[in-house]
């Protein structure tokens, strides 16, 4: 049982109505059941919303209050991404995946790189808001940069 971001299996979950639709992704459903989760729908934002980045921290900080998710407009967001980390969670716990693959660098599903918070493209270390929140759980969080480690472990663990 693998929680997969939607976007990466085609859904068109991503802020700008898009996806970032990856087959070396798909291609894991021959081995894995694949569950799509997209955390900022899940917090309730559109389809297609705002670009968010976080400001002031990664999604560690985010969840203990010391930092926030803003839109590019300057919108506070920080209650739908911490909502759509809770909801991820819960998705994640109630069909008891221990993996999640994550889109890179996203403000909910980064994982260990995320946007600086200056809209500029440029990235700095830490964790997207659910990959923090997964991570806090116990959950293995892997991003399609590192698919290969997460291939890995599915060999090993023979799923």
């Amino acid at each position: 049982m693998l929680v997969v971001s939607a976007c990466l299996l085609g859904l068109n979950t991503k802020y700008n109505g898009g996806n970032n639709r990856r087959e070396d992704v798909l291609a894991l459903e021959e081995s894995c059941l694949l569950i799509p989760i997209c955390p900022e729908q899940l917090g309730g934002l559109p389809t297609p919303r705002e670009p968010a980045e976080i400001q002031g921290g990664d999604g560690h900080d985010v969840l203990a209050g010391r930092a926030s998710v803003k839109a590019k407009t300057g919108k506070d967001c920080t209650a739908a991404f911490v909502c759509g980390a809770k909801q991820a969670l819960e998705v994640a716990r109630l069909v008891g995946a221990q993996l999640a693959l994550l889109k890179a660098r996203s403000p909910s599903c980064g994982s260990n790189c995320i946007y600086d918070g200056q809209f500029r493209g440029k990235t700095i270390a830490g964790d997207g808001v659910t990959a923090a929140r997964f991570k806090q759980a116990g959950i293995a969080v892997f991003t399609e940069e590192t698919l290969a480690e997460l291939r890995l472990l599915l060999t090993q663990r023979g799923s």
